[in-house]
């Protein structure tokens, strides 16, 4: 293979710069050409690629957001979007695809490795860690490390005036930015999609941390439950404590990637290169048990995210 390319899609997330140059050397270091598509599938339609190279990848590995821009391209979801996607890739000799993204893209990847038969390796760049064949994605620790720092800044006020501060985190479908900031970062109460809530169960906890001695809580809440504005009218309705809602919004997708997204974006971005470097598509990029893996991707894109109760019991055994 002697002509690859690559493109970021769907939500940007921390570490895609660094896999991006990771795919880029490791091309070259194979004796590849290597194409970067811009603005993602949608460039891939309207035939924006550019050619990469060492410098080209140069300053970016602690950088957040991605080089190549990203959009959501519902037009590749229709056959007419699909064949635009690979006579761009057939008329510049694209040999294989590397594609950084979701769920979503992870499914456009699957049509142009089964449907049109050019080899495309999925890499799982998403914040929200919704993806079950692979126990992080890149882009995930640093969201919750963003979330983190907000968090305990909240603290410090909210000690100060013994409030309860909702903080709503991203996570429409997927509750693990809101589980495992909220463990991390001491919160007495996290609220997910995957898991319904009591609300007097809720005030109850308040009242009996608040007799313990403890003059202000934090709740995190995923953004599938419902807003921290709408929560925290629900909760004024039925206690007499000062509550704040926050919303973290977008600043959870930026920022400079951890060392722990770095490396996985380098690890990511070496595996998908060697497999098209061996003419191996079809394949989706994973790290299970602390070990780099690949799977088929149809096989990655049906499986259903778990979510982890046992995790979720801890918090409830350890936020008294």
């Amino acid at each position: 293979m002697k002509r690859i390319a690559l493109l970021t899609s769907g939500g940007d997330a921390p570490g895609m710069n660094a896999a991006i140059r990771a795919v880029v050397r490791t091309g070259i270091y194979f004796g590849m050409d290597v194409f970067g598509v811009e603005r993602g599938y949608a460039g891939l339609i309207n035939n924006e690629l550019i050619p990469m190279d060492m410098r080209s990848v140069s300053d970016i590995v602690q950088r957040g957001g991605t080089k190549l821009r990203t959009a959501r391209c519902l037009e590749m979801l229709t056959k007419e979007g699909q064949k635009r996607a690979v006579k761009t890739l057939e008329d510049a000799g694209i040999e294989g695809l590397v594609v950084i993204g979701g769920d979503g893209s992870f499914k456009g990847a699957k049509v142009i490795s089964e449907d049109f038969g050019i080899p495309t390796i999925g890499i799982p760049g998403t914040i929200d860690n919704d993806l079950e064949y692979t126990d992080y994605t890149l882009g995930f620790d640093t969201a919750v490390n963003t979330c983190l720092d907000v968090i305990n800044k909240l603290r410090d006020t909210m000690t100060s005036h013994e409030r309860i501060s909702v903080v709503e985190v991203m996570g429409r479908r997927c509750g693990d930015i809101a589980l495992y900031s909220g463990i991390a970062s001491g919160a007495e109460i996290i609220l997910v999609p995957e898991v319904a809530y009591d609300l007097d169960d809720i005030v109850m906890r308040i009242n009996r941390s608040r007799a313990n001695g403890k003059h202000s809580n934090i709740i995190v809440l995923a953004e599938g439950v419902m807003s921290a504005e709408a929560f925290t009218k629900q909760l004024q309705e039925v206690t007499t404590y000062s509550v704040r809602a926050t919303n973290i919004g977008h600043i959870q997708r930026g920022g400079s990637p951890s060392m722990a997204d770095r490396m996985l974006a380098a690890q990511f971005g070496n595996r998908a290169v060697r497999l098209l470097n061996e003419g191996i598509g079809n394949r989706a990029i994973g790290i299970r048990k602390n070990e780099i893996i690949d799977m088929d991707i149809i096989e990655a894109v049906s499986m259903k995210k778990k979510f982890n109760y046992e995790l979720y019991e801890t918090l409830q055994m350890i936020s008294m």
